[in-house]
């Protein structure tokens, strides 16, 4: 038996406020308005697809093991790298093995569902897959889409044994259907008449690929008990469920108002969220629209979930920070140019053969300890930093990014450049042992004092912006506890 194993999820911090875009721009185009209400998850300056895949797949084998992973699939239209695998980064950052396969997913914002098709065809018969999909939007200013589009990450570990949602068929249509498109080289997408869209498209495709999948899947329309469609035009899911056969009250809300739609990854969002309450024996049937159109059809089986996600769709979306500021969120995603100062004038090169001898260290946070004294440390080192034992040799490698650290001091600086002043940083130790210096993400002045309890987050360090590079590293964020496997992700 095929399916799901482990799902998780990743939700930007920041919510941008459709009122305050719509109040920015309406004097321009006045059917925003329609748009106003709710809001969407909109990723920092050091966020970006890579980021994001780490944290959701983070998510997803919290308390696992990951030596057993055969395969990584990464899905995403808006991945950083064009040549330079996006899912080798994350793979690094995961601290998995080097013998593990990887494989980029794009070109459709049905990649997300067909990466995960893929995972569960390659699935082992002893191992796990994962599957990824992340998605950074970049919209037009004063667009619709800039409205209803949103920054999230989803990730699912499959596999043959102990599935807790198991495939029970796919269909897949592939056809040259061109609803928006984005030239190589373009910064944004261009959209094609919504009626047309709505009518030729969502209605023909997905209709077909409805009734192909519960053909082969022996089920019944009114059978289905969640339905998955993720669709930035109003009402289209409601309609192709209609359309089909499917109960109205099995269309899965699509988080339209709370995230908005975060393209490839956004049915993998719905069906991460969904997994979390799906009551056993239901069906779910999701669909993955774009060049054509892919539906998978699952079912949630008896078995309880073994490792909840901590955060998980519920938990991301509590831990949310209003974003009112307009500009600020302009600045932050390129749209404008503010004058960075004299500052920011620094070369950025990150010297390749460096990062290459350090990658676990960098990519992977790995540091050392010595297995004479037990003394961890960051980074390792060839000499023990132990007080009454500087062995040299003896030490192994010991992952920090899953370990939480506490805040010994820290800095709010606004004369060191970062696009998004202050910078806040500091000296944590960790607490199993190890220190390390360095910089808070996703705080408020609030959330700084000596003693806080921080996460590692993998983020981007710095943007080379002359040669077009990306370097990452881990920073610490403030803890934010959720009781795992809750389906509305309430803090304790």
């Amino acid at each position: 038996m095929t399916g799901i194993v482990a799902f998780g999820a990743y939700i930007p911090r920041a919510r941008l406020q459709r009122a305050a875009v719509v109040e920015a721009n309406a004097w321009y185009n006045p059917a925003l308005r329609s748009h106003a209400k709710g809001e969407k998850a909109i990723s920092n300056w050091d966020e970006d697809v890579v980021t994001m895949a780490v944290e959701a797949a983070r998510d997803c084998l919290a308390d696992r093991d990951r030596s057993d992973i055969r395969d990584i699939f990464l899905a995403s239209t808006t991945l950083p790298f064009s040549e330079r695998q996006n899912s080798v980064i994350v793979k690094e950052a995961l601290n998995i093995a080097d013998e593990v396969g990887t494989l980029d997913v794009c070109g459709s914002q049905r990649a997300g569902i067909a990466a995960l098709i893929q995972a569960m065809a390659a699935a082992p018969e002893t191992g796990h897959n994962l599957c990824v999909a992340s998605e950074k939007l970049n919209t037009r200013p004063g667009s619709e889409g800039e409205l209803l589009r949103g920054d999230a990450a989803a990730a699912f570990l499959v596999g043959r044994h102990d599935v807790i949602a198991r495939k029970v068929a796919t269909f897949r249509i592939s056809a040259d259907f061109v609803d928006h498109f984005r030239e190589s080289g373009s910064a944004f997408d261009y959209d094609w008449e919504t009626r047309w869209v709505r009518d030729e498209g969502y209605a023909a495709l997905a209709g077909a690929a409805i009734e192909g999948v519960l053909e082969r899947g022996g089920c019944r329309p009114e059978e289905v008990d969640k339905f998955i469609l993720a669709a930035p035009i109003r009402g289209v899911a409601a309609s192709v469920a209609k359309q089909g056969g499917i109960n109205a009250a099995a269309v899965v809300d699509d988080l339209g108002q709370s995230v908005g739609i975060a393209g490839t990854a956004h049915p993998l969002l719905m069906l991460a969220h969904c997994l979390q309450s799906a009551a056993p024996g239901a069906r779910i049937l999701v669909l993955g629209f774009g060049s054509g159109c892919d539906a998978i059809l699952l079912e949630r089986t008896d078995l309880e979930i073994a490792h909840p996600a901590p955060f998980g769709v519920g938990g991301w979306l509590a831990r949310r920070r209003a974003e009112p500021n307009y500009l600020r969120y302009l600045s932050l995603a390129g749209h404008v140019e503010i004058d960075r100062g004299m500052r920011a004038e620094f070369d950025q090169k990150q010297p390749l053969t460096a990062l290459w001898r350090h990658r676990k260290t960098v990519l992977g946070l790995v540091g050392g300890r010595c297995t004479r004294t037990g003394t961890v440390q960051f980074p390792r080192t060839d000499i023990s930093v132990a007080p009454n034992g500087h062995f040299v040799g003896t030490q192994e490698d010991y992952p920090f990014a899953e370990r939480t650290a506490r805040i010994l001091t820290f800095t709010s600086d606004r004369l060191t450049y970062t696009p998004d002043p202050p910078a806040y940083y500091g000296m944590i130790e960790f607490v199993e042992g190890g220190r390390m210096n360095a910089e808070f993400c996703d705080v408020e002045p609030e959330d700084v004092a000596v003693g806080r309890e921080m996460r590692m987050m993998f983020r981007i360090k710095s943007i080379d912006e002359q040669r077009g590079f990306r370097r990452y590293f881990w920073k610490a964020a403030p803890t934010a506890t959720t009781t795992k496997g809750s389906s509305d992700g309430q803090r304790n």
